[in-house]
């Protein structure tokens, strides 16, 4: 095995004592590659080392912190074809999508280099006369990033550019379904000027490694993205050792159409949301909130979209839509499919596997018509290529279905009124709200995450992220007498 299908362990590539195999989802005869599982023994030499290595690090100058990430950044933007076109390959996602992604984590690495300069205190006078006050963020020690596969570099770009800006140490577990991408991005950050075994890669099951990581009194905080299962189990293995955490789990993400929208606009919206990245965003549109009025007209638009979408393999000229990302996500989503018209819902179109000229994981988008807020296919997660369309009968409703829901992380409106706009601004219960534009799709620079079951914890990206790669010291100065 070459160093490229290893682990980075305390600074080293090592093989463990198994190995699995990545397959291309668009072409099952598409062997990736084979890549190293770390074992427990490994997991525990990497955290001691990034104990050592984080110290080293935080005295480390601003500037010279500042270069190790905008070179990654870089260098990411740099080979965003190349690195693309693995990416997609192992995940599935069209090509166009995939050298995107990898652009957009460049870019958060570009954006945490500028933040190290950035990292300014606070002071004020005490109300002791002749103390000064100093209030300050440190780093908060060894980071555990725990990532998914459906943006597999982006999503870890997102949690590790902030925590090395901060002056901490990674220890990242990704997805053991997008290793390669994962490898990729470990190679150019261990090629930087940083401590010996400052980041590490410890890929692995989530039940071994991933609860390792969160049982370990050696981890100061962990970053987790994935399931609300998945989430609430790392919460409560590391709330015995009082570990800082963050979570961005499930979605159930809705756009609301009202009576006044311009129809070509949502359909694009709703084509866009639903059926991105296959439907396996945590952003993704999977419910279709739409006013009686106009919803024959709307409808109508969907689903020629919809069967429109050309699917195919993810590195194919004019693919829209590739293969989901494994065999197991693929009956999920064929079950949910089998759900939907046992709870009464009319399936308008597409929910079915297709047979393609290579082996793969392919179905076909799927609509579902006639369906009410409370079935399971609008409540449960689907993280599939699949959305409901959900009629209401004014804009009252469509705000109260929105918010019925468990979850809590992005809502949009399409809508030409300035004051349904603003008071869907103001009462959609999500932590992130869109207006005429689809509700998958954020920016690197201001904060992002949910409510409710969607998120815990202080938020990612943009200065917000400070609140959780840091902790806060306070300190109070008397320079005594004068003379």
């Amino acid at each position: 095995m070459s160093d490229l299908g290893k682990n980075l362990i305390a600074g080293d590539w090592h093989a463990g004592d198994s190995e699995i195999e990545n397959r291309n989802p668009s072409d099952l005869s598409d062997l990736v590659g084979r890549f190293a599982q770390a074992t427990p023994d490994q997991l525990e030499a990497t955290l001691d080392q990034a104990r050592r290595a984080q110290a080293e690090w935080a005295a480390y100058g601003l500037e010279r912190k500042q270069a190790v990430l905008m070179n990654i950044g870089n260098e990411l933007m740099e080979r965003a074809e190349e690195l693309g076109r693995l990416l997609s390959r192992e995940e599935g996602k069209p090509l166009a999508e995939g050298k995107g992604e990898v652009y957009r984590a460049g870019q958060f690495f570009t954006y945490y280099a500028a933040e190290c300069l950035r990292q300014l205190g606070e002071n004020a006078d005490s109300v002791r006369p002749g103390v000064e006050i100093d209030v300050r963020r440190e780093p908060v020690g060894v980071v555990a990033v725990i990532s998914p596969w459906n943006f597999p570099t982006a999503t870890a770009s997102w949690k590790i550019a902030p925590a090395l800006c901060y002056g901490n140490a990674v220890v990242w577990k990704p997805a053991n379904v997008t290793p390669a991408s994962a490898v990729a991005l470990t190679e150019i950050i261990a090629r930087q000027d940083i401590p010996k075994g400052l980041f590490s890669l410890v890929m692995g099951a989530g039940r071994s490694i991933g609860q390792r990581l969160a049982e370990s009194h050696k981890v100061d905080a962990i970053s987790f993205t994935g399931s609300v299962p998945v989430g609430k189990g790392i919460a409560a293995a590391a709330i015995p050792q009082l570990t800082k955490v963050q979570m961005e789990m499930g979605s159930k993400n809705a756009l609301a159409v009202m009576d006044d929208a311009d129809l070509d606009l949502a359909a694009t919206l709703a084509l866009g949301g639903a059926f991105g990245g296959a439907g396996q965003k945590c952003t993704a549109s999977s419910r279709l909130v739409v006013h009686a009025a106009v919803y024959d007209a709307f409808v109508e638009k969907l689903v020629a979209g919809t069967k429109a979408i050309k699917v195919g393999h993810a590195l194919a000229e004019g693919t829209q839509m590739g293969p989901v990302v494994s065999e197991q996500q693929l009956l999920e989503n064929l079950a949910y499919v089998d759900l939907g018209k046992s709870e009464g819902a009319e399936l308008a179109c597409g929910g079915q596997r297709l047979e393609m000229p290579q082996q793969g994981y392919y179905m076909s988008p799927g609509v579902f018509l006639n369906t009410t807020n409370d079935m399971r296919i609008n409540h449960e997660e689907m993280f599939a290529p699949l959305t409901s369309v959900i009629k209401v009968d004014s804009y009252d409703e469509a705000l109260s279905v929105v918010n019925d829901t468990n979850f809590g992380l992005t809502s949009g409106i399409v809508t030409q009124s300035l004051a349904r706009a603003t008071h869907f601004r103001r009462h959609a219960r999500t932590g992130v709200v869109t207006v005429n534009l689809p509700t998958a799709g954020t920016d690197y620079h201001v904060p992002f995450g949910g409510r409710g079951d969607s998120s815990y914890g202080p938020r990612e990206q943009g200065k917000a992220a400070a609140e959780f790669y840091t902790t806060v010291k306070t300190a109070y100065i008397s320079a005594g007498p004068v003379g």
